[in-house]
């Protein structure tokens, strides 16, 4: 009899959840771009890579500047395929411009399409449509990912539609956009901890969008911690993010967050330890229930703690030698 991996029997046919790097570093300018890629390739694809064409373009050099992200994307710079671009929002003038220069001249395609600004569903979905025609009148073989900034009222009140559309990934609440859109009702100390986390509006839409990602196996990724000496402070951000609200990914705007916010969120060594124990008893099992110390375990459990090793290989742990097998195949 043939040896399942988790990923064949754990989903009853569905496609599991999706898992990205569990950071998302943005750069707007070259030196920060070059800067940001270099660390990524010391690190490896632990961490994502934004190239920004929104905040980072200046007016009226708009094609200029998405023609520098397109250098970037697929060069000697990129070496794991893990750069994406932030692009202009629905409203701005040069968002289809951004779309085509950089999938024209980009020696491969973006790992993402970030659109900002999300006011509701349906300028969502254009964007996501007019990527898809895009890509394909170019030739690009494979639909490219989109993931939605989640920072007004109107992009909140439909994020489960928002996340339900099909090409999205992921959600990224806009903090800052978020707050300023309450015209002073969300005092400032909301966009920073602990106020971020402890103000109820802040919270509700936290909750939201974690909510809707889970519902529909995106990822929901968390907004910046604006702390740039104090590191224990981003870590502290990172880790209320993923214990309290069920956030999986983080932005970075600094490089020295970015290994914090990784840390952070990778699984510690002992619950490396237990999931595999528990997975490869599973296993052999041919996933049936099994018990594991006092406790009990059956499909239900091993979802959980293939999740465990899914973020840890993510995140550049080291996993058993016996669980590499689970990650062999087109399934993971």
């Amino acid at each position: 009899m043939r040896v399942l991996a988790p990923a064949e029997v754990l989903f009853d046919g569905e496609t599991p959840p999706t898992v990205l790097p569990v950071c998302d570093h943005y750069a707007g300018s070259e030196k920060l771009m070059l800067k940001s890629l270099a660390l990524q390739a010391e690190l490896g694809p632990v961490f994502d890579v934004t190239l920004d064409c929104e905040d980072g373009a200046q007016v009226g050099r708009e094609a200029e500047h998405a023609e520098l992200v397109a250098s970037l994307i697929g060069s000697e710079h990129d070496g794991f395929g893990r750069v994406g671009v932030r692009i202009h929002d629905f409203h701005h003038p040069h968002w289809r411009d951004d779309v085509r220069l950089i999938l024209r001249a980009a020696k491969r395609a973006p790992a993402y399409i970030t659109l900002p600004k999300i006011r509701d569903v349906a300028d969502a979905a254009e964007m996501c449509a007019f990527i898809e025609a895009t890509r394909r009148e170019l030739g690009i073989a494979s639909p490219i990912p989109t993931q939605l900034l989640i920072e007004t009222h109107g992009a909140l009140a439909h994020v489960f539609e928002l996340a339900a559309l099909p090409t999205v990934e992921a959600l990224s609440f806009g903090l800052m956009d978020f707050v300023s859109a309450h015209d002073g009702a969300i005092p400032d100390t909301a966009m920073r901890s602990p106020g971020q986390f402890d103000h109820p509006l802040v919270r509700r839409a936290k909750l939201d969008i974690a909510a809707a990602c889970h519902a529909h196996g995106r990822v929901p990724s968390h907004n910046v911690s604006t702390e740039v000496r104090d590191m224990g402070i981003v870590a502290a951000d990172a880790e209320r993010a993923r214990d309290e609200f069920g956030y999986t990914r983080m932005w970075s705007i600094h490089p020295a967050q970015v290994p914090v916010i990784v840390a952070a969120f990778a699984p510690r060594d002992e619950a490396i330890a237990v999931a595999s124990d528990i997975l490869l008893a599973a296993q052999a099992a041919q996933w049936g229930p099994t018990r594991h110390g006092d406790t009990l375990h059956d499909r239900a459990s091993y979802r959980y703690y293939w999740s465990v090793l899914r973020r840890a290989r993510a995140t550049g742990k080291t996993l058993p030698a016996e669980t590499a097998q689970f990650f062999a195949g087109p399934a993971k």
